[in-house]
């Protein structure tokens, strides 16, 4: 038994049943880390002996009948931006290389309490703005699909080591699409969560505000959930943060049926590869099936005035983050220099505007939601590129700019919204695809239940061929 390919509950029902230990287990994607990292380039920090430390202290605990928590004995990744106590964290960037955190942020806490491990740490995009992963001081990561093809970003790295083993899910973060993109390049289920439903605290500066959650990247939903339910907790020093009755965490809303879905296959005149278009229109059937009534329609709200806002929330966190910390931009990646300027030049009534332009996107996208119950889009606009290039410069045929394969998801970032990727029909090529649902703010675990009945009518994660 490949023990590396178990899920949460197959695994913790291993143990319960004595046929395995969480020592073995380790063991196990210790050796596949050593097997496919040195291809993907996903971990870029390890954690070896703290989690030999940990198994062995959980096998004990499991002997004697009496494991920590929900998660004990359950081995993970965590992304390169979420401050571990004892692991640099260095956000991708030389400025950062010698950053060793001594707190864990907040989740971290929360899922050494319930007796996770870590594996290690992935690898990240300079401090996380680009929608590829690669970086001066780790290199570029490969798609576990296809190796000399991006994961895409920034979770790059957290993507590589779930889709091809080295931990049963990864912690990581959304800012503009940065948890569900790379999970349709792989074929991973990941929730970017509303703000406020897993606390943020003793983190990296949070450089585009609410706009960034914190999340879960998985291979099934049910991974997913047994993840939030450790780490979706309320933090009384993160005023943002909300919190849901044990009742509703371990009784979960199913998803019944007669969901009004709000299908928008495009996003205006925006390029979508066909093969995602055709994946995208598949996943849809499929929501039919189960029952809900799906729409095909034009995108709800105004695609210039979201991209404006992306032109200028993330130059103005990073110029922030530069001057207030006085980082030496000569151990940047050249292509963020202009970023720097552009915030640095920004007027304040801008980013007052921007602000404003965001609240006046939630309020619209409220609106859409007294009509719908989700909107479904494609999470990309196209399948995996070169590793190594930011971004693919024609998607179907089309010129794109470096936002082009990108243009879907921003929005549940600026509209404070949770959303989901599922996998859908892989292009021909064999790459995956993935599609997003968006629900209105609160609605993560209904997210959930959507993704465990998709999952059903889909089937389970295929692994690929390393």
């Amino acid at each position: 038994m490949e023990l590396w390919k178990l899920g949460v509950a197959d695994t913790l029902r291993g143990y319960r049943d004595a046929r395995f230990t969480p020592e073995d287990v380790l063991q196990s994607m210790l050796e596949r880390l050593a097997q496919v990292n040195p291809t993907l380039n996903a971990v870029i920090t390890h954690n070896d002996a703290e989690a030999r430390d940990l198994a062995r202290q959980s096998t004990q605990r499991w002997r004697a009948g009496t494991p920590a928590g929900a998660l004990d004995g359950i081995f993970l990744t965590v992304k390169d931006n979420i401050p571990v106590r004892g692991l640099r964290c260095t956000w991708g960037s030389r400025t950062y290389a010698d950053y060793v955190p001594t707190r864990d942020e907040s989740p971290i806490a929360l899922l050494r309490e319930a007796g996770a491990g870590i594996l290690g740490k992935t690898n990240v995009p300079e401090f996380t703005l680009q929608g590829y992963t690669d970086n001066l001081l780790f290199g570029a990561t490969g798609n576990p699909w296809n190796p000399e093809l991006t994961p895409g970003g920034s979770s790059g790295g957290a993507v590589a080591a779930v889709a091809s083993g080295i931990g049963v899910a990864a912690m990581a973060t959304d800012g503009g699409g940065s948890i569900r993109r790379p999970c349709a390049h792989t074929g991973l289920y990941g929730l970017k969560p509303s703000p406020g439903f897993i606390s943020r605290v003793d983190g990296l500066p949070q450089i585009l505000s609410d706009f960034e959650s914190l999340g879960v990247i998985a291979r099934s939903p049910a991974d997913l959930r047994a993840v939030l339910a450790a780490t979706a907790r309320r933090n009384p020093l993160d005023r943002s943060s909300f919190a849901f009755t044990d009742a509703q965490r371990s009784e979960a809303p199913t998803a019944g049926k007669g969901c009004r879905i709000l299908f928008v296959p495009a996003f205006g005149d925006f390029p979508v590869d066909p093969d995602i278009r055709r994946s995208a229109a598949g996943a849809a059937h499929l929501l039919e099936e189960l029952g809900h009534h799906v729409e095909v329609g034009e995108v709800p709200f105004d695609v210039e005035r979201l991209n404006a806002i992306w032109t200028l929330v993330g130059p103005v966190g990073l110029a922030w983050l530069v001057d207030h910390l006085g980082l030496d931009t000569r151990l940047m990646t050249s292509s963020l220099l202009p970023m720097v300027e552009t915030g640095r030049a920004a007027a304040a009534t801008a980013y007052v505007q921007l602000l404003a332009d965001a609240r006046e996107l939630r309020a619209e996208l409220a609106q859409v939601f007294e009509r719908y119950d989700f909107i479904l889009t494609p999470s990309i606009a196209a399948v995996s590129w070169p590793k190594a290039e930011s971004h693919p410069t024609v998607i179907d045929g089309i010129e794109a700019g470096p936002r082009g394969h990108a243009i879907f998801t921003s929005f549940a970032n600026a509209g404070g919204l949770p959303g989901i990727n599922l996998p859908s029909a892989p292009a021909a090529s064999g790459l995956p695809i993935g599609c997003q649902l968006v629900g209105p703010f609160g609605a993560d675990l209904r997210l959930l239940a959507m993704a465990d009945a998709y999952e059903q009518a889909f089937g389970p994660y295929v692994w690929p061929s390393l």
